[in-house]
């Protein structure tokens, strides 16, 4: 019986070259956090990974050691001891109609919905007891005001309709901005959204200026990427990071898949075929 979940949640690019807004989100049942949070820190020191990782860390010295932690992260997910979600956006996909407000305030708007809908919360609980929902951000790279109005409106999720039926409980207390490294789990989020956006963007191609070849750096990266990648598909075979994550005839696997990609496409959008990759 699930009493309680947390949401580890990032933030990467919000401006790409082909895709924009990326934001993960790792979610872990009360029961499995202290065996997650324990595997990992021993990992790391059994690593010799003392300080932070993180996916602009990543080198070819690191490589090994940093595949080796994702491993064992996606040993956690294979058992549903965490669940993955990432969300973004393509900028072929232009909204229309923007007020002021939606353009000031773009990034905390998808933000919420990434809460509000990414994990199928409203799927969650089963039985009348409630379910409580801690919510644990990566630090807000905005000012207080807009920071604490934001955590409002996640608080306010607790009036949304399908939340109500589902049980699902956001104390006001337990949304709060941590400092990712003292979370490990942050820190493997990071890893894994940061190799998304990195292979959607085509930063794997990039050539660095007086230079003929890709750096040490980026061919790393793209190693890192394509192992998990190849971890990703040992769960859901020929999975496609660039689109949304089917739910093969059922709504409930918004919350059961253990992985799962959203495209965020506006309501009122135009498409502009000359932002896409095959131009």
């Amino acid at each position: 019986m699930i009493k309680e979940v947390t949401l580890y949640c990032d933030e990467s690019d919000t401006k790409g070259r082909y895709f924009s807004n990326f934001y993960g989100g790792a979610l872990v049942r009360s029961m499995h956090g202290n065996e997650i949070q324990t595997v990992l820190k021993n990992k790391k020191i059994q690593l010799n990974l003392h300080g932070e990782v993180k996916w602009q860390k990543v080198t070819k010295n690191y490589l090994d050691k940093y595949t080796n932690l994702i491993e064992t992260f996606f040993d956690f997910i294979k058992e549903d001891k965490i669940k993955i979600r990432i969300m973004f956006s393509q900028n072929c996909n232009i909204a229309e109609n923007l007020e002021p407000y939606h353009i000031e305030h773009e990034y905390f708007i998808l933000y919420y919905q990434f809460i509000k809908h990414a994990f199928g919360l409203q799927f969650a609980n089963n039985d009348n007891d409630i379910l409580n929902v801690r919510a644990y951000f990566d630090k807000l790279p905005d000012t207080k005001e807009k920071c604490e109005f934001f955590k409002d409106h996640i608080h306010g999720l607790n009036r949304y309709i399908e939340f109500k039926k589902g049980n699902i409980s956001i104390d006001r207390e337990q949304i709060t901005e941590v400092v990712s490294h003292k979370h490990d789990i942050l820190q493997c989020l990071d890893i894994i959204l940061g190799a998304i956006q990195f292979r959607l963007n085509d930063k794997h191609k990039k050539i660095p200026n007086g230079l003929k070849t890709r750096g040490k750096r980026t061919i790393a990266k793209e190693k890192l990427y394509k192992f998990i990648n190849l971890k990703i598909r040992e769960i859901y075979p020929k999975f496609n990071i660039g689109i949304s994550t089917g739910l093969e005839g059922n709504i409930n696997n918004r919350w059961q898949h253990l992985y799962r990609h959203w495209l965020f496409v506006p309501r009122n959008a135009s498409f502009k075929k000359n932002l896409t990759k095959k131009k």
